[in-house]
């Protein structure tokens, strides 16, 4: 469980708040287990294997961290941390995506008009 410490393996500095920096840390641990959960979710299918080996293979699954997820990560806006509204293009929510395009600070993006 030493992989989840994030003070320590972090600049803070980087990071907007505790809710950014968690979230990346969900998201090293995903890529960290992803291999290990595929291999795993592979052996509870597939049928052809004894059913305590699947039987195994499944409580080992659920004994995992929650981190490891996939469904635990979620989009972030990487000026404000907020999870609603982010754009995926430019990982911006809505609000901070205008004012940085009506600033001119993203190349290619100009108020429509018409």
């Amino acid at each position: 469980m030493s992989m989840f410490n994030r003070a320590k393996k972090f600049d803070l500095g980087c990071f907007v708040n505790i809710k950014t920096i968690r979230d990346h840390t969900k998201r090293v641990a995903f890529a960290a287990h992803e291999a290990e959960r595929q291999a795993l979710r592979y052996t509870i299918r597939n049928t052809t294997l004894p059913q305590r080996t699947r039987a195994i293979a499944q409580l080992q699954l659920s004994q995992m961290h929650c981190y490891t997820r996939p469904t635990q990560i979620r989009n972030r806006c990487i000026m404000g941390g907020k999870e609603r509204g982010v754009l995926r293009d430019f990982k911006m929510t809505r609000y901070n995506f205008r004012l940085q395009a009506l600033a001119g600070n993203i190349p290619g993006v100009k108020k429509a008009s018409w």
